[in-house]
C-alpha cells in the first residue's frame, strides 16, 4: 500500500466511489455526475466493475472543487477538462482559460470587500448609538421622542 494525498492507503487497485467521495468530501452522485459529464476522465473499474480511484483521480477532484468553489461555471469546468484530455497543445488555452476565471474572481473579492467594509462600518454605528443610549444622562425619555417623531 502506498500513500495516498486524500488520506489513508491506497492499494494499485484504487478505492471505493464510497471511500472516495468520503475522502475528497463531494457525494458519490456528484463524482458519478462528474464523470458522465466529462469533468472526470472514465474511472478505472475493477473486475467486478465497481469505480476504483486513484491519487491522480483525488488530485484533479481537488482542483475541480477549488474552480467549483470560486464560481466557474460546470461549462468553463467542461471546457478545461477537454482541453486537458488533449495534452500538452491546449497549455496556452487552459492557461488563458485560468486567467480569465481569475481575473473575475479577484473582481468578485473587491466587491466583496466593498460590501464587508459596508456592513463594519454600520456595525460601529449601531455600536455608537448603543453606547449613546446606555448613557443614562443622555437617554431621552420615550414621551419626548415620540414628539420629536411627529
Amino acid at each position: 500500500m502506498r500513500s495516498k494525498p486524500y488520506g489513508g492507503a491506497v492499494t494499485d487497485a484504487g478505492i471505493s466511489i464510497r471511500d472516495f467521495a468520503a475522502a475528497v468530501g463531494l457525494s458519490a452522485h456528484t463524482l458519478r455526475y462528474y464523470e458522465r459529464i466529462g469533468l472526470l476522465d472514465p474511472i478505472k473499474r475493477a473486475p467486478s466493475g465497481h469505480r476504483r480511484y486513484s491519487p491522480a483521480d483525488a488530485a484533479w477532484v481537488a482542483f475541480l472543487t477549488r474552480l467549483r468553489a470560486t464560481g466557474m461555471p460546470i461549462s468553463d469546468m467542461q471546457t478545461f477538462a477537454a482541453l486537458r484530455r488533449e495534452g500538452e497543445t491546449t497549455v496556452r488555452e487552459r492557461r488563458e482559460l485560468l486567467e480569465a476565471h481569475r481575473r473575475l474572481v479577484g473582481a468578485r473579492l473587491l466587491d466583496l470587500e466593498s460590501s464587508l467594509e459596508a456592513v463594519i462600518d454600520k456595525i460601529h454605528h449601531y455600536e455608537s448609538l448603543e453606547a449613546t443610549l446606555e448613557r443614562p444622562s443622555e437617554r431621552v425619555p420615550v414621551r419626548a421622542r415620540s414628539r420629536e417623531a411627529r
